[in-house]
């Protein structure tokens, strides 16, 4: 028996699409436009400007399984937990930590109460190990407190093509909170640091999805002028309260600007170590991504990849909802928030047109340095009709999204595309 397959579902080979459902020519001369308008409900404007193998927001919206209720996350998976945040629920300057994605590796630790949980600093770079407890950390050194940014590394994966393994994630693996605790180079410093360290790695009290006790969940780590910056923290408060067990209480690591993985939860060991750290899920094609473009669905070595450090240039959308209507009589405010990884951001475009013509939006300075920026602008519709409004972001070394997405590569990490949503204009 043969099965209809629906647009949403076609689309996972955008190109392949154009291809079946109409060609470029029959698209720009009304066929495949009349096609994608009856779907859409209205009319689309600016629709010659529509890129090839492009899938309208709404239609890509509608095809996507929801699993959560309406100001709720959106869980990808339970085993082990991971949920993202729809965007428009990520319109807080400070992420609150019911609206932080959440991303485990594993099963988390049960504790009844931090006064006996301890962090050990060791490992071969390290003069004098040591272990603190929490009160020990929270009375030997000074407290800092900071916006810091994290995004898991497959934020947007779900956009890839071929489609490659791993969760899902479209754009809500990112979040802003504010992080109290202690600076990483201040307790490096007080267990010694010897001349060959080059790398920090961490340990953590998840438990394996295989419940075997030998074996890590994830172990990773950064270059130690990464871990000696002033922003990087061992955190034991989040926006103000103790850190909720599901984002790590009641101790983690928070490096801000790169992959999230490097800021492991439940923290229990510090390594000091005098190679790259070779943790779980450092080595092979974990965190990782070709060091040259390749081409997609290629396959790569494992000593072709390399080590993904600071996050690439990313905005997002976050007011209005996309699916909206809005009218044309007046502008009305968008809005939403933009980051660079150790960068910061220098601009933020927007545009009504898929991408011909963009207007500057208004950016506000981070508060601290790898903490995300806001950014608003007005906008208005002129006719009646489908509309999209793309954000793209451009970094200090002027370095702007993509329009769509970025170079492929076998895990689907790094995608920056311009974010998009949909608006209809009514009169």
């Amino acid at each position: 028996m043969r099965r209809e397959r629906g647009l949403g579902e076609l689309y996972q080979d955008p190109e392949r699409a154009d291809a079946l459902i109409w060609s470029r020519r029959q698209f720009l001369l009304g066929s495949g436009l009349a096609a994608l308008q009856s779907r859409l409900g209205a009319v689309i404007r600016f629709a010659r400007y529509l890129p090839a193998g492009y899938l309208p927001v709404a239609i890509a919206e509608q095809s996507e399984p929801l699993n959560a209720q309406d100001g709720e996350l959106r869980v990808l998976n339970d085993r082990p937990l991971n949920a993202e945040t729809p965007a428009h629920l990520l319109d807080d300057p400070v992420t609150p930590a019911s609206r932080l994605f959440v991303r485990n590796n594993g099963t988390a630790p049960v504790f009844e109460e931090p006064a006996g949980w301890q962090l050990r600093i060791s490992g071969e770079a390290c003069l004098n190990p040591r272990t603190f407890s929490i009160a020990e950390l929270k009375r030997s050194f000074e407290q800092h407190t900071y916006q810091l940014q994290l995004e898991c590394g497959g934020n947007g994966r779900a956009e890839f093509r071929p489609r490659v393994p791993g969760n899902q994630w479209t754009t809500g693996a990112v979040g802003n909170p504010s992080w109290t605790g202690v600076r990483v180079k201040d307790v490096l410093e007080a267990a010694g640091i010897a001349g060959n360290a080059i790398y920090l790695g961490y340990r953590s009290a998840d438990k394996h999805l295989s419940g075997d006790p030998n074996k890590d969940v994830i172990s990773r780590g950064v270059p130690m002028r990464k871990a000696l910056e002033p922003e990087s923290l061992i955190a034991f408060a989040m926006n103000g309260e103790d850190i909720p067990p599901v984002h790590g209480a009641p101790l983690r690591l928070v490096c801000g600007g790169w992959p999230g993985s490097v800021s492991g939860k439940w923290l229990t060991e510090l390594l000091i170590r005098d190679r790259v750290h070779d943790g779980a899920k450092m080595t092979g094609d974990s965190y990782r991504v070709p060091c040259r473009p390749i081409a997609p669905g290629a396959t790569v070595a494992d000593a072709d990849m390399c080590i993904i450090e600071s996050m690439p240039v990313k905005s997002l959308v976050t007011f209005p909802r996309s699916g909206v209507q809005v009218g044309t009589a007046s502008p009305f405010v968008v809005r939403g928030k933009a980051w660079a990884g150790d960068r910061s951001v220098q601009a933020v475009h927007t545009s009504i047109d898929f991408g011909e013509t963009w207007q500057p939006a208004r950016l506000a300075p981070p508060p601290n340095r790898l903490a995300w920026q806001q950014w608003e602008t007005s906008i208005s519709l002129p006719l009646d009709g489908y509309y999209e409004i793309w954000a793209r972001a451009t970094d200090d070394a002027g370095i702007s999204q993509p329009m769509l997405v970025p170079g492929w590569n076998p895990k689907g990490y790094l995608n920056n595309a311009a974010h998009r949503i949909a608006v209809q204009a009514v009169s």
